[in-house]
């Protein structure tokens, strides 16, 4: 017997597995019932409504593995009141966006009834993860055959199921067919060209798709900045004159690019619909715990935890944990400065070319260590920020990345700023930021996609051994498929690609009119991370959730943060070079004085074009502005709708709409 798609479906003539479900191994067989009864069930009696199917049957467990693997799908016409149900809003047919619903279907672009591409697989997968977990306890006072497993009204069974263990993982499968013709268009051939934005959006959901665009983006906007350094660094190394022009080039660049980005942003999410999305009402996050209560604002039992005991944890806990590793990374530093000093002393003795070459060593050594201790403050950062038990995950991310944030930067800036403006020896600082640039930039390529990607072909080259032994005559493609891709890693987010730019701005920008050449190895780097991340996405990891956006978030503020910065930094850079400081040898109070005014004017003038830039190009204003006008026109005929009388029916009351299921 093979196990084809044809052969798992026993009720839909079409059934298409998008998610796949995995149990724990000793999963109780009642409890399998419960879930398959909760998943199949109808809306309206509290299920989801979903079609649900065991990988393997009794037949094929006996001859392959027994794996509690499980694939979840969903009829057409339960996709699609699902995509209304979430909000997705798609393009009409006069080329404006609106909100799905199911009752204009036929008034959305592309749709037909026989057309089963009007949602993308990323659009369903969306939407089934989301069905799954709004599966809400009701009667349950606990998972049936685990007693331990408390539930309440409200609760998420989803998420109790996997904090407890019963669940195991919950992932979108990949659509082969899709994925290789995303690849070929994306990373399998190594040309200049622009990516495939709107395909990755297609496939991988809007978060995805505007890390690419963003990474993209910065690369170019990296050119003009790289060809301008590096004649400054072939022809005028010592002259910091005429790096005044460049460093002010460079607050303007910096200024303008974020803006620009911003415009370009709003463009491509207004263009698939995420910009008008509705925000929906935030659900407490899986780790959330507290004493069981009703929430005032939607009047839903769940977990109550005080304000006041999270702020004691914050303030007593976490930001002294922070302080301490500050002052740990600190140290560190120290410690390289040392082995510098040994490393210049040992090639003054002896000046041979080996000891020339063992000046680097100590900033080799230092980069690998701040990679080490960034990667374990992370894991310590997620601990602290979790335990803080914030209740939304909006918050839980806003603290995790401050913490992140203020540790990655002075772990990664504090060396380069100590030697500018303590040590004040300018040809350290270019070496030492060279030498951490390019290492980190190595040592991310590796870690993120070469080492996974190669742990990853060993796996694939065992899973493929083990079914060709286990049953020959078997035609297990979707078996082998599921098994492959339930091993495979976890995705966690796009925070590490983009902590890796955030840097990587910070190195090009903070210091440009010492090491004008680091735009120059930044744009190297990011060629070959588009294609090594990519990689990343379609072949070493799960394939992830497709999650809406609008924007990057909190990262367009990090970044406009490090431009500000590097107002401050560059312009005292270039009031302590020689030839500025030559023009007032005099009065140091006046040369202080010039350097801040002029600081301040930079700082005036970043701000004055931010405010003069719109966020949102001109004809995107005006849809928006009409979605707006023609929605409370919507909600005021629907007022007076509602105050007029309804005649009553022939029986004598009033007709009630009856729920769709």
């Amino acid at each position: 017997m093979k196990v084809t798609l044809s052969a798992l479906d026993t009720h839909e003539s079409s059934f298409l597995p998008l998610v796949v479900i995995e149990l724990a191994q000793d999963v109780k067989e009642e409890t399998k019932e419960w879930l398959k009864a909760r998943i199949i069930t109808k809306k309206k009696d509290g299920g989801a409504q979903l079609l649900f199917r065991p990988l393997l049957n009794k037949y094929e467990k006996e001859t392959l593995e027994n794996q509690n693997l499980y694939l979840v799908g969903a009829s057409k016409i339960r996709l699609l009141l699902g995509a209304e149900a979430v909000g997705l809003v798609k393009e009409c047919s006069d080329n404006t966006m609106r909100a799905f619903t199911y009752g204009t279907r036929h008034n959305f672009k592309d749709f037909d009834d026989d057309n089963d591409d009007f949602l993308s697989m990323a659009e369903r997968q969306f939407i089934i993860k989301h069905e799954l977990e709004n599966l809400r306890a009701r009667d349950e006072k606990m998972i049936p055959g685990y007693p331990q497993a408390k539930l309440y009204p409200g609760k998420s069974l989803l998420r109790r199921l996997l904090t407890s263990g019963i669940v195991v993982q919950v992932f979108p499968l990949h659509d082969n067919e899709a994925l290789k013709k995303l690849e070929d268009t994306w990373y399998t051939r190594f040309t200049l060209k622009f990516q495939p934005i709107d395909r990755i959006r297609g496939y991988f959901g809007e978060t995805i798709a505007l890390y690419f665009g963003f990474l993209e983006y910065f690369t170019f906007a990296l050119i003009p900045m790289a060809i301008i350094g590096l004649p400054y660094y072939l022809f005028a190394w010592e002259d910091y004159d005429k790096y005044v022009i460049f460093a002010s080039f460079n607050l303007i660049w910096s200024t303008v690019i974020l803006e620009v980005w911003k415009r370009g942003c709003a463009s491509m999410t207004y263009r698939w619909g995420t910009l008008v999305m509705k925000r929906k009402f935030e659900e407490p996050r899986p780790g959330y715990h507290g004493v069981l209560g009703i929430n005032p604002v939607t009047g839903r039992e769940e977990p109550l935890y005080p304000s006041y005991k999270r702020q004691l944890r914050i303030y007593l806990v976490s930001l002294p944990f922070v302080c301490l590793c500050l002052y740990f990374s600190l140290f560190v530093m120290m410690i390289y400065f040392d082995m510098e000093a040994w490393a210049l002393g040992l090639h003054e003795d002896s000046g041979s070319e080996w000891t020339s070459i063992l000046l680097y060593v100590p900033s080799i050594i230092y980069a690998i260590v701040i990679e080490i201790m960034n990667r374990l403050y992370r894991y310590a950062a997620e601990f602290l920020t979790s335990w803080e038990n914030h209740r939304l995950e909006s918050a839980y991310q806003n603290h995790l990345i401050l913490k992140v944030l203020v540790f990655n930067f002075l772990n990664c800036f504090a060396s380069l700023f100590y030697i500018a403006f303590v040590l004040r020896d300018m040809k350290l600082l270019r070496q030492s930021l060279a030498t951490l640039l390019i290492t980190s930039q190595i040592l991310n390529q590796i870690v993120e996609s070469l080492l996974p990607y190669w742990l990853q072909k060993k796996h694939h080259v065992r899973v493929k051994k083990k079914v060709e032994a286990l049953k020959a005559d078997i035609d297990a493609t979707l078996y082998e498929q599921v098994v492959l891709e339930k091993e495979m890693g976890t995705y966690l987010g796009t925070f590490d690609d983009y902590l890796e730019l955030f840097l990587q701005f910070g190195y090009v920008s903070l210091f440009s009119c010492v090491y004008p050449l680091a735009a120059a190895f930044a744009v190297l780097n990011n060629l070959t991370e588009v294609n090594s991340d990519a990689l990343k996405m379609c072949r070493v990891f799960k394939r992830p959730f497709s999650e809406p956006s609008a924007s990057i978030g909190v990262w367009q503020l990090a970044f406009e943060t490090m431009s500000v910065i590097s107002v401050v930094t560059n312009c005292a850079l270039i009031g302590m070079s020689p030839q500025v400081n030559a023009l007032f040898s005099e009065s140091k109070t006046d040369l202080i004085l010039i350097v801040v005014a002029v600081e301040h004017m930079l700082l005036a003038l970043k701000f004055i074009l931010a405010f003069a830039i719109p966020d949102k190009p001109r004809h995107i204003q005006m849809k928006l502005a009409r979605l707006e006008f023609e929605s409370l026109e919507a909600l005021k005929q629907q007022g007076i709708t509602l105050l007029l009388p309804t005649p009553p029916s022939s029986a004598g009351q009033l007709k009630r709409p009856q729920p769709k299921s």
